[in-house]
C-alpha cells in the first residue's frame, strides 16, 4: 500500500490543478476579437505495470477540462469545467469534479458587475457537494495593456457535505459569506508576464457560533524563452482556519512545464 500511495504522489501533478478557481485567470485567455470560444482537453491514462505477479499496480485514470467563453457585446458569460479521477488498484485516491458558470454584465466598465453558481465535489477530502452562488461588484483601479488592477466585493450562499475521516458519519453545513478578491496582472517585459489573484470569504456558522475564514492565492507567472516555447509556473496555495471535518486546513500546489505554441 505504501508503495502505491508513493506512486499515487508521482503522478498527482498530471492528474490535477489545485481545487483553487482562478476565474480571472480564464478572462486572460480569451481572445477579444472573437465572440465565442471553446476549448476541450481530455486525457486518459491506463496500464498495467507491476513488480511481480502478486503484487499487481493497475492504474486507471482520466481528466476532462470544458471550457467556454461567449462575449456578444457589452456583457459576458463564463463556462467552466474540470473533472480529474485516478485510481489505483482498487483504491480511488483523486475524484474531483466541479462545473461554474458566470455572468459579466458591463464587463468593459471600470465597475462592473457579475453573478455565479458553482457545483462541486472532492471526494478524496470527504467533499459532496459544495453549491455555491452568488454575485459582486468588480472595479478596475488601473486598466493598461500592460498592468491591470482591480478588486471585488460580493457575497455568497455556500452549501457543503462532509464525510468525517474513517467514519459514515456526514455533516452538512449551509450560510452566507462574505466573497472578495484582488487581482493583479503586469506584463513585466516582452518575455515575462505575471498574473495573481488572493480572494477572501468569511462567513457566520451558527453551528459553532463563530466566523469561518478561507483564504486562497493562485499565482502564475509565464515566461516566454522563444516565440513558440515558454515556460509556465503555477502555485496554488488555500487556507481555511476552521475545516468543517478535521482535515488538513492548507492545501497547496506547485506546477511547473514547457508549452510549445504554434
Amino acid at each position: 500500500m505504501k508503495r502505491h500511495f508513493f506512486l499515487f504522489l508521482l503522478l498527482l501533478p498530471f492528474y490535477t490543478e489545485g481545487q483553487i478557481l482562478n476565474i480571472e485567470r480564464s478572462r486572460l485567455q480569451k481572445d477579444t476579437s472573437k465572440v465565442f470560444l471553446f476549448k476541450a482537453n481530455a486525457g486518459l491514462n491506463v496500464y498495467n505495470r507491476s513488480a511481480a505477479a502478486d503484487d499487481p499496480v493497475n492504474l486507471f485514470g482520466y481528466n476532462v477540462d470544458l471550457n467556454a467563453l461567449y462575449y456578444p457585446g457589452k456583457h459576458g458569460y463564463m463556462f467552466i469545467s474540470k473533472f480529474d479521477y485516478l485510481k489505483i488498484n482498487d483504491s480511488d485516491f483523486l475524484n474531483f469534479g466541479m462545473v461554474h458558470a458566470r455572468a459579466n454584465f458591463l464587463r468593459e466598465e471600470a465597475v462592473n458587475y457579475e453573478t455565479f453558481i458553482q457545483y462541486s465535489f472532492d471526494n478524496f477530502r470527504g467533499l459532496d457537494p459544495r453549491w455555491i452562488a452568488g454575485g459582486s461588484v468588480r472595479h478596475s483601479l488601473i486598466k493598461t495593456k500592460k498592468l491591470s488592477f482591480l478588486y471585488g466585493i460580493g457575497g455568497m450562499y455556500e452549501f457543503e457535505k462532509w464525510q468525517v475521516p474513517n467514519e459514515e458519519q456526514f455533516i452538512e453545513v449551509n450560510f452566507f459569506k462574505s466573497s472578495n478578491y484582488i487581482s493583479v496582472r503586469a506584463t513585466i517585459n516582452e518575455y515575462v508576464d505575471f498574473n495573481m489573484v488572493n480572494y477572501y470569504q468569511v462567513g457566520y456558522d451558527r453551528s459553532i457560533s463563530g466566523f469561518r475564514h478561507r483564504i486562497s492565492n493562485s499565482t502564475i507567472l509565464n515566461t516566454k524563452l522563444t516565440e513558440k516555447f515558454a515556460i509556465t509556473n503555477t502555485f496554488e496555495i488555500s487556507y481555511e482556519d476552521r475545516p468543517i471535518v478535521p482535515i488538513t486546513n492548507v492545501i497547496y500546489s506547485f506546477r511547473t512545464g514547457l508549452s510549445l505554441n504554434f
